[in-house]
This record gives C-alpha cells, structure tokens and sequence, in this order.
C-alpha cells in the first residue's frame, strides 16, 4: 500500500468537511477529482475508509485508523514546511556562536538580547566549549559565527571587522602601580597577574606586551569569572589586564585603578568570522550590525566626559 501526504490530507478533509463536496472545496480540487482518489485509495487498502449512507459522511474503522495516522504526521509536515519557508524568506535558521574571546559574554549577550526581539524564528546558541576549535567547527558547519581577535585566511569564510577595543590594566586602588600613568612590561615583573584560564596566545597583555619584551610575571593565577577578577583585584592579590568593556563599571569606582598598556595604549579589533554564503542572511547582517554599535555604547558609558583613565 503505497500512502502519499495528499492522502492523508484527503482523509482529514473529508472528515472534518462531513463531505465530499465541502471537503474538495477545502482542498482546492474538483469533487470529480477527490472521488477518484478516494476510490483508488480504497483499491490500495482492499478495504472501505468511508460508511457510505452515513449523513454526514462518516469514516469507517479502517478510515478512522489512517485518520489517526494523518492527525500524528500532518502537523509535523506543516511545521517542517513552514520552517522551510522561513529558512528561504531569511526570516528563520540557526545562529550557533563559539566565542575565542573568554570576556565577549559581556557585551554579546545584551546584543543577543536586542537580536532576538527581531528575530525570534532563529535558534540561537552559544558553544564556549568548542572556543579553540572553533574555526575549523565553523568550516564544518557545526557553529555560524565564530567571535576572534585573530583573522586568518580560510576558503569559503570571512571575518567581518566588529570594533576596536583596548586591554586595560586593573588594579587595587592602593596598590603601588597606580601611581602609574601608565604600564609597561616591565612592570609586570613582580607582580601576580589574574587571567582567564585561556592559552597564553589568546590573552592580549600576553601576545601584545609580555611576550614581545619577554617578561613573565612573578605568578600566574587563573580564574574563570570576570566578577571573580575584579574580587580579587580589589583584594589586591594581584593585577590583571582586561577589555575596556568589562572595566566600564568599575572604571571609576574607589576600589580600582586603570591605567593604559604603555604611554600610547594599545588597541585590538574583534572579528565575526563567518562561511561566506551566510554573509547575505539578513538575520546575520543583522546581528554584525548590532554587534558593531552596541559594544561601543557600552564602552561610552565607561566613558565620563572629559575624563580618562
């Protein structure tokens, strides 16, 4: 017995029209038409699905059972079509996001929270565990974005420039350092520095001022929540170096200090690396350009006029 969608549908048609006339307007198909398949389905299932001189139309047990049979299929078909539809008008897909940055959850999360007002038909999800594979997950289509400081030249993706931003250096306000207008390598020297727990290529006071003078830190301590940084550093157990973003609120704050990585301060760039194909996705253009002015608003509000750090 060999059973199509449109049998289905027809099944359901006729018993919630009561009829074959109504049923085959709602079907959009002749009467003629609707007969015919009716009959050729009951040929196929050597049975009768209908109780003839029932008024209304009525199914029999055999029709109610392929009736309970459409009743389970055909609302997943139509949510299966509609999500489809979606996927082809850019109104719906997936956004998986793996993030290289370790403190990018402080700013992504608030421009997640503008995205999904817009878009709310696209599955959005964060992958922190695939961070240092993330390229090569991105190339595999496991992630659909992939945040990094550190473009490389791969087939079939782009890394679409998000903003600039700066390592600041955060200490205890008594700490000896913070008569410093600023820092440098050497100052780091005796001092235990608080990270994330991330390889040093991936750290910015690393790859950006420790390594290239080729000072190490009297210590290291490794710690995974930026609130726990800052605990820390106000303790003055230590000293860290972290985007001007999350220092925005304590920028100012009696507990802390934070100072510029040398006399000219250092920048970086972020980076949305993305396949090629998915550029014109509206959703996605959407969230670049998000991700492009929201992090920089919350960088001004660190930000007192006429004042630095």
């Amino acid at each position: 017995m060999h059973i199509e969608f449109r049998h289905l549908r027809t099944i359901r048609a006729i018993h919630e029209a009561g009829g074959l006339a109504r049923a085959a307007d709602q079907l959009n198909i002749t009467q003629s038409a609707l007969s015919h398949q009716v009959k050729g389905l009951e040929e196929q299932a050597g049975v009768e699905l209908f109780v003839r001189r029932s008024k209304p139309l009525k199914l029999s047990a055999a029709g109610m059972k392929l009736l309970r049979l459409a009743e389970r299929i055909l609302p997943e078909i139509d949510a299966l079509e509609e999500e489809f539809e979606g996927l082809q008008s850019g109104k719906s897909g997936r956004l998986h996001i793996a993030i290289e940055c370790h403190a990018c959850f402080e700013w992504l999360f608030p421009v997640l929270e503008e995205f999904r007002k817009a878009w709310p038909d696209v599955d959005v999800d964060i992958r922190p565990g695939l961070a240092f594979g993330a390229l090569p997950a991105l190339q595999r289509e496991e992630v659909d974005l992939v945040v990094s400081s550190d473009p490389e030249t791969l087939d079939a993706v782009e890394f679409a420039p998000l903003f600039d931003y700066e390592p600041v250096f955060v200490a205890a306000s008594q700490h000896p350092l913070a008569a410093k207008p600023f820092v440098v390598a050497e100052d780091f020297r005796d001092e235990t520095l608080i990270t994330y727990p991330v390889e040093r290529t991936r750290l910015d006071v690393f790859s950006q001022l420790l390594t290239p003078a080729k000072v190490e830190p009297r210590a290291i301590r490794q710690v995974e929540l930026t609130a726990v940084i800052l605990l820390l550093v106000a303790s003055n157990r230590g000293v860290a170096v972290l985007p001007d973003w999350v220092v925005r609120e304590v920028r100012y704050s009696s507990d802390y200090v934070t100072r510029p990585l040398t006399e000219t301060g250092i920048t970086r760039r972020l980076y949305a690396a993305i396949r090629t194909e998915d550029a014109s996705k509206p959703f996605m253009a959407h969230l670049l350009r998000l991700a492009r002015t929201i992090p920089v608003k919350l960088q001004r509000q660190g930000q007192k006029p006429g004042q630095k750090t």
